[in-house]
């Protein structure tokens, strides 16, 4: 298996190298998810995202990486990005693969869903009307 793909940056996140961090010859699905920033929230408008991170949470991804992969016995990965983000940017961009598209689609979920309550990090909304709150905290 490949080495695990798990971090928490500041900048873009390439596509690219999480999809390779999963590939395999055997692999006949590879799937991505892509968290997005949109444009609304609870039918306000948002402008923009800060995401901020604990120090310890780039080691918390990697558990939660490595633990379902070892669950699952698929390959995955997952970046994050933290800082100023625009509507469209991605902020977290997670990948499975597997023989089949069955186990990939249930490890990929399991595994978005375990970094959403488990890696601690919060994000500041930014609404139109000039308003702020952080999420998660």
């Amino acid at each position: 298996m490949s080495e695990l793909l798990a971090r928490v940056i500041d900048m873009s996140i390439d596509d690219a190298e999480v999809r390779a961090a999963v590939e395999a010859d055997e692999c006949g699905a590879v799937l991505m998810f892509h968290g997005i920033v949109r444009d609304h929230d609870g039918g306000r408008g948002v402008r923009a995202l800060d995401y901020r991170s604990h120090p310890e949470a780039e080691r918390l991804l990697a558990e939660c990486v490595a633990s379902e992969g070892e669950r699952s016995g698929l390959r995955l990965a997952a970046i994050h990005r933290v800082g100023s983000l625009r509507i469209g940017d991605a902020a977290l961009v997670a990948a499975a693969s597997a023989p089949h598209r069955a186990e990939a689609f249930a490890a990929l979920e399991r595994l978005v869903e375990r970094i959403k309550h488990e890696v601690p990090i919060w994000k500041r909304q930014h609404f139109d009307d000039g308003a702020s709150e952080w999420v998660g905290l």
